[in-house]
């Protein structure tokens, strides 16, 4: 089947196509203003430069598409029927790098989370998943990022100054 466009229109409507600052983005940041929190926007310096960061929790969130990255909602099932085997290897290749960046970042200590396009539509429910994120998350201290006793391997003291009573 042709494209309804020329070439030119077509590369036109691509360009169009965002990358950032759409609008799933700007209603987690929305949210996660109204919940107080601090943040940095697509920080490159991060494997796979998330969305959303709050350096001081160690949280890195991504607000994935449901299309884009084959959520295991109706639409995230959804195949295109022009070009299907492109747009099957499409989504398998972002999947598969989501991983790859997932694990990148946990290795480095950092806390993934990622909110689905779909899941924008009870904001409610996110808002209170995203306090929860943000009371469970730890804070680190301004000298250094303090390492949680479970990512260090035992259950005791988090190494602080000794009782010396």
């Amino acid at each position: 089947m042709t494209d309804v466009y020329d070439a030119d229109k077509r590369s036109a409507v691509m360009r169009q196509v965002k990358g950032s600052g759409t609008t799933p983005e700007r209603t987690l940041r929305r949210l996660l203003t109204g919940l107080g929190a601090r943040y940095r926007l697509n920080r490159r310096d991060l494997p796979g430069s998330p969305d959303i960061v709050l350096p001081g929790r160690r949280l890195a969130i991504f607000a994935h598409g449901c299309f884009w990255h084959g959520h295991d909602c109706a639409r995230g099932a959804r195949v295109p029927k022009t070009n299907r085997d492109y747009w099957l290897g499409k989504v398998a290749r972002n999947r598969a790098r989501d991983a790859t960046v997932g694990a990148a970042l946990a290795e480095a200590g950092w806390r993934v989370e990622v909110v689905w396009e779909c899941e924008m539509k009870d904001e409610a429910a996110l808002t209170g998943r995203l306090a929860a994120l943000m009371d469970s998350a730890p804070l680190s201290s301004s000298r250094g990022r303090r390492v949680s006793a479970v990512k260090r391997g035992h259950k005791g003291h988090e190494g602080g100054a000794k009782d010396t009573k």
